[in-house]
């Protein structure tokens, strides 16, 4: 097809007028002056952007599709009084509630959502303790039939003993077994091999962990997301998180780790040494009361820093403001988080992870980039261009405003329709049940 009458951002040169973009076989091919391209092109499909901003699809590099059946969930008893409590109290007893048409059915609701928010590519964690074989098919198969591009992973832990600890890495090697055999076909899942944190892992499956992976993906595993994580590492083995991960072989160029907060000098070093990529959800640091990354630092010694949501929206540009505006209140100081530096990690770190991931060239529109492309509905009151567009996004865009999205140059969403996932059904379907897994969740608290 050829996409005409956009204002298109490519986010790698200034905001382009009366040009077009050719797309074929999923790939952007030519961006060029319309007339030209049309005249060069009349037989092809015309796909017409009406004035809105043409734009590369946003990327989610860490997040936990399950989570999203805990939305208005209450917990029993007192709230939890930290993260810990968090884990044990809520999340480590949801995963063990779902069936796989839970599993199934969470991750079709998280992926209209980001298809709705403009959010094309997603780093999936999931744990499902009573339903670990096979989970991370029914994933790839929500992930294919729906037209997103996702990275997926098992969060294997030992916190339900050694069976499930087994079963678990095991699923993530079968899997990524599956993937690297060309299992899907199209190249839009890939695999990572999934650990949960320090904290739940035994020396014995870090070690069975990587020579099961053995050297096929980079690992998608937390790390000192809270101070327990620190405490748990120093009093069993003697070392901080990062020092242990390094020691076992889970750091490296493939690799993430999600959070980071509770990290010291020594270990950026080592995540930057290693060039391991570290993502940053500051909208569930801020729920969790946890802390705030101290990713300036990290940036400084030459971390690789990339923007996920933990499981909150797939809204990618509220993670954007959140972590504009909770870096200037953790610090007391306005000058902190400056939009531009902002820029360098929700799009060009995001960028760098998801086209080394997946072999290919996502996050800009360019020739020879993937066409996972949103349309914006903005209308500025100000002058916008590559200077200021940083801001734009943060105090001008919002829910909303995305009407087309498309991925692989096959669109998902057409003036705001779903076409790939009947949203009415699948909500309809979860109003079902989502009482039963909570009823599941309920019952293992003691009464």
């Amino acid at each position: 097809m050829i996409i005409t009458n956009g204002k298109i951002i490519t986010w790698g040169e200034d905001i382009l007028e009366k040009k077009a973009i050719l797309i074929r076989n999923g790939v952007i091919t030519q961006i060029e002056d319309q007339t030209k391209l049309l005249d060069q092109f009349p037989e092809e499909d015309l796909l017409d952007a009406k004035s809105q901003f043409v734009m590369p699809g946003n990327i989610c590099a860490h997040t936990h599709f399950y989570g999203i059946f805990s939305r208005g969930m209450a917990i029993p008893g007192c709230p939890p009084r930290d993260f810990p409590e968090i884990l044990s109290n809520l999340w480590w007893k949801l995963d063990r509630a779902l069936t796989p048409e839970d599993v199934k059915l969470s991750a079709l609701v998280c992926i209209a959502d980001a298809i709705q928010h403009g959010t094309t590519t997603l780093f999936d964690h999931h744990a499902s303790f009573n339903c670990i074989e096979n989970s991370l098919d029914i994933l790839c198969e929500a992930v294919l039939n729906s037209g997103i591009r996702a990275s997926l992973c098992y969060e294997s832990s030992d916190r339900d003993g050694p069976n499930k600890s087994v079963e678990a890495l095991k699923e993530n090697a079968r899997f990524i077994k599956r993937i690297m055999s060309g299992g899907t076909g199209d190249g839009r899942v890939s695999a990572m091999f999934g650990l949960h944190a320090s904290l739940s892992l035994s020396e014995e499956t870090l070690e069975r962990a990587v020579g099961l992976n053995n050297g096929a993906a980079g690992f998608h595993i937390h790390a000192a997301e809270h101070a327990v994580d620190q405490d748990d590492s120093v009093m069993k083995y003697g070392e901080r998180v990062i020092d242990r991960l390094l020691r076992h072989g889970i750091l490296g160029q493939r690799s993430q780790v999600a959070h980071g907060v509770h990290i010291d000098a020594k270990e950026m070093a080592i995540l930057a040494d290693t060039k391991t990529w570290i993502s940053h959800q500051p909208r569930s640091n801020m729920n969790n009361a946890v802390g705030m990354s101290d990713i300036h630092s990290m940036l400084r010694m030459g971390c690789r820093i990339v923007l996920g949501n933990d499981g909150f929206s797939n809204a990618m540009w509220d993670e954007w403001r959140t972590t504009y505006l909770a870096h200037k209140l953790w610090h007391l100081d306005p000058r902190w988080m400056n939009g531009m530096a902002l820029k360098d990690i929700a799009i060009d770190g995001n960028a760098a992870f998801a086209s080394q991931q997946f072999s290919a060239d996502i996050g800009y529109l360019r020739p020879g980039a993937k066409a996972d492309i949103i349309f914006v509905d903005y209308h500025p009151i100000t002058p916008i261009h590559s200077g200021n567009l940083p801001w734009h996004v943060l105090f001008g865009f919002r829910d909303g405003m995305v009407t087309t999205t498309m991925v692989d140059g096959k669109i998902l969403m057409q003036d705001r329709k779903l076409l790939t996932i009947d949203i009415k059904e699948i909500n309809e379907r979860t109003q079902e049940l989502v009482p039963l897994v909570w009823h599941r969740y309920q019952t293992q608290f003691p009464h």
